[in-house]
């Protein structure tokens, strides 16, 4: 019933929400870009080779996840040659992302807006054999068709938190319903799968298989530290990194990275990522404020760098950037935003440093701070503290670079799992796709 009423309120709405897009799109040209692919109007190319006969659409929210899929994807094409990948994205951002980094002959397409009648078209035009939902992407009419149209739907690197679950359960019927339709769940740890569980899920179809976004291969650590540090024009400089930022943050930050030049005795380069680009206007002006000057990140290339402070105006560089880092900040913590993803950080063998609102990424608290390579700082003044006892402390700032390599390297092997478990399912179709 609630997925009928669902269905019949996107329906009514469709037109004004057109309406909405369009006079949107005159006013600001860019948002109006991927509209007909927002209408389901997507066109995958498919290779000519008589082999690919199996198509898997993978569904990836935005930048996070696209990394996600990317892992995915080259596990499944190291064990499978016959696969053909559309992947979808609901930001703009991860759909460039994903056409930048994802392999090559992988469709990229903004996902269709959740409307029934939306969905069958990009279902029919799809055709895929598998929908595989990274982490909670539980869109009703996208799972409803795809389960009544008989594709096969998984659910991999499944993650909920708390808070999620609690929203989830005051509609814990129409939820199980949606469950319903996953032949399978890969969640990153035990707590997901109770939570998962809790909403109706079957337990018996859920698997605890590691997260995909942590496991992160280091390829050439020294290499790639040495070649973002070329780029940024670094010799001996101490950096400071600051990834993901949130409203509110910077000024905090700054105030830290004022502290540190001021206190430590050593030359600091501060490099700042906001989480969105939308924000590169406010974060700018805050730096003109603040009497700092900044290089932007695209303009180092040609322009090389001439200030003390990068502003990062770009998606896709922040993974491995901190490679160049030598103390990695994540934002969204400082302020209520529930964090990201500080694996990314840690992978370069550095020890990561987040502020106290990390509820999204409390599976990566639980590895990092046992081992002693995750450092949580109350507020700004308790963050510059403890990056200064590290300066101070050379011996322990490495032990703790160490423990973080430690730490990643265990969480290798979670998207192979992952794959493993699709290609599973694919093998148990009836339809007599063969998986070569």
């Amino acid at each position: 019933m609630l997925y009928w009423i669902y269905g019949v309120l996107g329906t009514i709405f469709f037109p004004l929400l057109i309406l909405l897009l369009a006079l949107a799109a005159l006013i600001r040209p860019g948002l109006g870009h991927g509209l007909g692919q927002r209408l389901g109007n997507i066109k995958p190319v498919r290779p000519d080779n008589g082999d690919q006969t199996v198509t898997l659409w993978i569904h990836a929210a935005s930048v996070g996840e696209v990394q996600a899929a990317h892992a995915l994807i080259v596990e499944l094409t190291t064990r499978a040659a016959n696969i053909f990948f559309v992947v979808t994205t609901m930001t703009e951002q991860g759909r460039r992302v994903a056409k930048e980094q994802l392999p090559a002959g992988v469709s990229c397409f903004l996902a269709p807006l959740d409307v029934p009648f939306l969905v069958r078209r990009a279902l029919g035009r799809i055709r895929p054999d598998m929908y595989i939902c990274l982490e909670t992407e539980l869109w009703p009419a996208m799972l409803s068709e795809a389960r009544r149209a008989g594709v096969k739907m998984v659910l991999l690197n499944g993650r909920m938190s708390e808070r999620t679950y609690r929203r989830y359960r005051l509609l814990r019927g129409f939820m199980a319903q949606l469950l319903a339709g996953f032949s399978r769940f890969a969640v990153i740890r035990p707590a997901d799968g109770r939570r998962f569980a809790g909403l109706g899920a079957d337990a018996s179809r859920i698997m605890v298989a590691g997260n995909i976004k942590y496991d992160l291969a280091r390829n050439e650590p020294e290499a790639a530290r040495a070649r973002y540090r070329s780029l940024l024009g670094l010799t001996d400089e101490t950096v400071f990194l600051c990834g993901s930022t949130g409203p509110g943050e910077e000024h905090i930050l700054a105030g830290v990275y004022r502290e540190l030049q001021e206190r430590s005795g050593e030359k600091i380069v501060w490099i700042v990522a906001p989480r969105h680009l939308e924000r590169l206007p406010e974060v700018k002006q805050l730096l003109t404020g603040l009497g700092l000057g900044y290089d932007l990140y695209t303009e180092l290339a040609a322009r090389g760098r001439q200030h003390d402070v990068v502003l990062v105006d770009c998606m896709g560089e922040l993974a491995g950037l901190y490679s160049a880092g030598d103390y990695n900040f994540c934002g969204g913590s400082l302020v209520n935003d529930g964090g990201h993803n500080i694996m990314e950080a840690a992978r370069w063998g550095k020890p990561v440093y987040y502020g106290p609102y990390m509820s999204d990424f409390l599976d990566a608290l639980d590895l990092l701070e046992p081992a002693g390579a995750g450092f949580r700082a109350r507020d700004g003044r308790h963050l510059a503290a403890v990056i200064l006892g590290h300066m101070k402390d050379r011996r322990g700032y490495e032990a703790a670079g160490a423990a973080a390599a430690r730490v990643t390297a265990s969480q290798q092997g979670a998207a192979g799992r992952q794959a493993d478990l699709v290609l599973q399912l694919l093998a148990s179709r009836d339809d007599g796709a063969a998986i070569k």
